[in-house]
């Protein structure tokens, strides 16, 4: 934790000086949000849920979506690599390539209201999107995603055809699943989507045990059960 902090610390500060640097006006609240995309970028990572280069991450500040550059590994991710975007994909700061999933991270921002987007190849994730059209309902944490999480139809990584498909596995929640790809989650935070991410990737785990033994089939929730534990977690945690 003290080296995530500090990791968010050197690159906010960074940011600001090469913004001054470059006589561009990048406001603080762009400058902590790259700042906490990097971060969060790094938690992919560390936590075994992209290899290398796959997977990104975008945050929406205003009418400016940051969004992790293309090929770049997140270790080496610097205040100066800020890749910024309208919301029609045109580049307004930074010089690095996009991901080349810009198209479904716009897409999210144009038909919801998420503020952050995190897409991974997450192992369990991307295995359970090969066997069945919607992750079996194997917890109650589905609830917190909206319901019953859908897969994707496939479609080739980057393209319009694969955002138009996500968006429909997306449509009333806050995750889904992309067929022989992995996964997509949103949130009003950085740290909602990735802790989406996470709780996705576990509950696909969590599938594929208990459907591993022979001649035992795992007990599954009803929809009902899913939606009132939904409500319930809206009101978790601390408030205030």
């Amino acid at each position: 934790m003290a080296e995530q902090r500090r990791d968010r610390r050197d690159v906010r500060d960074d940011a600001q000086g090469a913004g001054e640097a470059e006589g561009r006006a990048v406001s603080d609240e762009t400058v902590r949000a790259w700042a906490a995309l990097v971060a969060t970028a790094r938690r992919t990572v560390a936590d075994g849920l992209v290899v290398g280069t796959s997977g990104n991450v975008s945050v929406r500040v205003g009418d400016t979506v940051l969004v992790t550059p293309s090929g770049v590994p997140y270790d080496r991710l610097t205040p100066e690599g800020i890749v910024g975007v309208d919301l029609t994909g045109r580049q307004i700061l930074g010089t690095l390539t996009p991901t080349s999933e810009l198209p479904m991270h716009l897409a999210v921002y144009g038909a919801t209201d998420a503020r952050a987007v995190v897409h991974t190849h997450a192992v369990h994730a991307t295995a359970v999107s090969t066997l069945v059209r919607e992750l079996p309902l194997i917890h109650y944490m589905a609830g917190d995603l909206g319901g019953p999480v859908r897969v994707a139809p496939y479609a080739t990584y980057g393209t319009e055809e694969l955002a138009e498909n996500m968006l429909g596995a997306l449509a009333g929640r806050a995750a889904c699943l992309l067929q022989n790809h992995g996964t997509l989650t949103h949130g009003a935070t950085l740290d909602q989507a990735f802790d989406r991410t996470a709780q996705l990737e576990w509950m696909c785990r969590v599938w594929l045990t208990a459907s591993s033994l022979p001649g035992l089939s795992p007990t599954l929730l009803s929809e009902e059960q899913v939606r009132e534990a939904g409500e319930r977690l809206k009101a978790y945690g601390q408030r205030g």
